[in-house]
């Protein structure tokens, strides 16, 4: 199979899709202990010649239980198909989630989706996996129930080195935190964000900085501060410096700000991907603007030499694109 698959719900399965390997999961952020899992999705299913294919519930079944989203996402749809087809996998399904959803029986979501529309051969999971309404659906339960309906069940451990469990909270804290390099290095790539660029304040171009601002979400949590980034738009790749936060301005839900060094373009409406590369300062309240642009000629400098020196995690992090 060498196109990827994409598919929102399984009203609409073709036959190639059918009978391959799944790994289910929530997956946000596709970390290295997602990677485990599906490291071996796309093992075992080479060796059977089947489809490897993933399966993820969007929104965040968190965020449909709070009175309003909440969760600081790392990875939405379009970033985990990214990530999924530079896995290697052949395809992705975003199971729609909301309420009704998540009071399906485990029986029935097992027969109705694994065995009905996909006619799967196995699954892949993490230990910690449950489905289903009063999440009855258990690793040890999809065990059984394979082995009644012909398919194989497979759970790996989401440890690292140092037999800590690699988890999305643990990312989203060390992001929240400032600290990008140890969410890097849990992720196993440079964290991205992606967005269409939309007009700003205009400050930035005011002060000879112009950026591409990108508006963020509720939940979004980075820790405000200036960040090395490097950023693709297209085959185009280009480094910069990022702001998020405007102590000195309204700082009410601020868009992510990134300045692209020697470039000046209308890219209203255009998408911008931007890696987090590192983490260059906090948020501070300057005297005046004199201080300010000071300030932001120093991040320049430091985000050009951080950049210099930038080199991929991972084959994964290579693939993405922001690295020659």
């Amino acid at each position: 199979m060498t196109e990827f698959l994409y598919f929102e719900g399984l009203d609409h399965i073709p036959e190639q899709a059918r009978g391959g390997l799944i790994a289910i999961g929530n997956f946000d952020g596709l970390h290295r202990g997602h990677q485990a899992v599906l490291s071996k999705l796309k093992r075992c299913a080479k060796e059977l010649n089947v489809p490897a294919l993933m399966m993820t519930f969007e929104p965040h079944p968190r965020d449909v239980f709070a009175p309003s989203p909440f969760l600081f996402r790392l990875t939405g749809a379009a970033a985990k198909a990214r990530l999924a087809r530079s896995l290697g996998l052949d395809g992705l399904i975003v199971m729609p989630f909301t309420r009704d959803f998540s009071q399906i029986e485990a029986e029935a979501f097992v027969e109705d989706f694994l065995v009905s529309a996909l006619n799967v051969s196995g699954v892949i999971v993490g230990k910690d996996f449950h489905f289903g309404r009063q999440r009855r659906g258990t690793p040890t339960f999809l065990q059984a129930e394979g082995e009644q309906r012909g398919f194989t069940v497979e759970t790996v451990s989401l440890m690292d080195e140092g037999d800590e469990v690699i988890s999305s909270s643990r990312i989203r804290a060390a992001l929240s935190e400032g600290a990008v390099a140890a969410a890097n290095r849990l992720l196993g790539y440079h964290w991205f964000i992606s967005g269409e660029i939309v007009k700003g304040d205009q400050r930035g171009r005011e002060l000879g900085y112009p950026t591409a601002n990108m508006a963020t979400a509720p939940g979004f949590s980075l820790a405000q501060g200036v960040y090395a980034v490097r950023a693709r738009m297209g085959d185009r790749r280009f480094d910069g410096v990022a702001a998020y936060g405007k102590p000195m301005f309204d700082n009410q839900l601020p868009p992510f700000e990134t300045h692209l060094f020697d470039f000046d373009e209308d890219i209203y409406g255009k998408t911008l991907d931007v890696a987090i590369v590192s983490h260059l300062r906090g948020q501070e309240v300057f005297s005046g603007l004199d201080e300010l642009i000071a300030a932001m000629d120093r991040d320049c400098r430091r985000a050009r030499e951080a950049l210099a020196e930038a080199e991929p995690l991972t084959e994964l992090d290579r693939s993405l694109g922001f690295f020659g």
